[in-house]
């Protein structure tokens, strides 16, 4: 194997979600610690605002309220309830507040906001409100509470060997429970390679050795996934299950539509509703997992390129324009466009880019990313691009050398083979984004700035003249 793409395993951060069944009186105990968690951060939320509202109308300019983790003062005799649930989980409460508060002032993140009472919650558990204890038969199950306030034992599903965590989190997602954390296995990040590494190495191949490690992987819609001469798409059964769903989702949303809002019905069938949908995301899911790996594992593919595409723009709702003479509205095919959407959206093309980035990363593999622009119009044959060489959606056909291949296959093609120009290529950087680019000189940046440079302070003059 090649010295830059080593795998040593040491430690490196692993995510687990498990699923829970807890019995009816555990679900009442959990929605209630539930309650009592989002109680006290909609109180420090409330807090900050009408302090934030009292120092910017009566106190000096430029003073501030403080930011603190206090969370006692909100257990008063009006609410006697606080007192039921343990002091570690509103502490968890305020903790977590403060930290998004913190996030917020340095711009990672927006500022804190109320939480709703929905069928999305969540709890964070520490160290002393849980155990794993391993049983007599074999089983490893879960204790909840601490010795004088606790649920008893969580039912769980174990489906994956895991290590023991500083911290998990139980959540509740339309009626269905899970438990999930992060724990420490053997790979030690700071050894694997980065990519801008595996991109200063790949500089130093030759053509035949690049064109034998990397592999293109184009998405699409008849096709989900091309990797190369190879293709992936959701099984019979699968189709089926989702088709299933789909058609149960709109019988239900057809019943609530005549159903009282906020009645017993009403949410029974809304949540028949989220469950289907779910059912939906878990297939689409395991898909794009399946896949991955599948592409990940091939033992001669040291590289991964996939095109750099923008999902939001492309599945955008296209706007309404009028007849400037007439003023009536023309069409635009919105209907057409949004089963385009639809189509798009349902294989998961996001997902999928995510899995194969953290799984190739984890295999010491590189994964990068090229511009979409024209690889379903190129020959990569000759590299004559024109819309007339995708007259249909299945079949590419130079017009220029005659080339004939299935479009996605000609398209997975070209990725591979822009990948491999821009790598040889010296003036290639990576950006932020992971996408290979060649910068040159930067001649063009340079310009774009000075114009619009140019266009800022005349629209200033213009304001000042007016204002004069």
């Amino acid at each position: 194997m090649l010295t830059c793409f080593r795998y040593i395993r040491q430690a490196m951060l692993t995510g687990i979600r498990l699923k829970a069944n807890p019995l009816r009186e555990q679900k009442e105990v959990l929605s209630q610690w539930m309650g009592c968690a989002r109680f006290i951060w909609n109180a420090k939320c409330d807090e900050n605002k009408y302090l934030s509202h009292f120092a910017r109308r009566y106190l000096p300019i430029g003073t501030y309220p403080s930011i603190d983790q206090t969370y006692s003062q909100y257990k008063t005799e009006l609410s006697p309830w606080l007192s039921e649930c343990p002091s570690q989980i509103l502490r968890n409460s305020a903790s977590n507040w403060y930290q998004t508060y913190q996030n917020f002032l340095k711009g990672v993140c927006g500022k804190p906001k109320r939480k709703n009472k929905s069928e999305t919650s969540s709890i964070l558990l520490t160290r002393e409100l849980f155990r794993f204890e391993k049983c007599v038969d074999g089983v490893t199950r879960l204790f909840i509470g601490t010795k004088n306030n606790n649920i008893g034992y969580l039912s769980i599903k174990n489906h994956a060997p895991y290590k023991i965590p500083n911290s998990l989190r139980i959540s509740r997602e339309n009626g269905i429970y899970w438990v999930s954390f992060c724990y420490e296995d053997a790979l030690d990040p700071e050894i694997l390679q980065t990519q801008f590494q595996h991109l200063e190495y790949l500089k130093t191949c030759s053509p035949e050795e690049l064109e034998k490690m990397v592999i293109g992987v184009d998405r699409g819609v008849k096709r989900p996934v091309q990797a190369g001469n190879e293709v992936f798409d959701f099984t019979e059964e699968q189709k089926k299950h989702k088709k299933a769903k789909e058609k149960y989702s709109k019988r239900c949303q057809r019943r609530l539509s005549g159903q009282k809002k906020g009645s017993k019905r009403w949410r029974k069938t809304k949540r028949k509703i989220a469950k289907s949908h779910n059912k939906i995301g878990n297939i689409r899911k395991d898909f794009c997992h399946k896949t991955s790996r599948a592409i990940v594992d091939q033992e001669n593919v040291k590289v991964i390129i996939l095109e750099s595409l923008q999902t939001k723009n492309m599945t955008a709702k296209p706007k309404a324009e009028r007849d400037p003479g007439t003023k009536k509205w023309l069409k635009n095919n919105c209907s057409r466009k949004a089963g385009l959407n639809r189509a798009i959206l349902d294989k998961g093309w996001y997902q999928l880019e995510v899995f194969l980035k953290y799984k190739s990363h984890r295999a010491g593999k590189a994964f990068y990313k090229v511009s979409a622009h024209y690889t379903s119009q190129e020959c990569a044959d000759c590299g004559h691009t024109h819309p007339d060489n995708r007259r249909k959606q299945e079949l590419f056909l130079c017009e220029s050398c005659g080339h004939t291949d299935n479009a996605d296959r000609n398209a997975a093609e070209v990725i591979k083979k822009r990948a491999i120009k821009l790598i040889m290529d010296s003036g290639t950087e990576l950006s932020c984004k992971g996408v290979l680019q060649d910068k040159g000189r930067g001649a063009v940046d340079k310009t774009k700035v000075a114009k619009a440079t140019f266009a800022n302070s005349k629209e200033t003059s213009k304001k000042k003249e007016f204002a004069a």
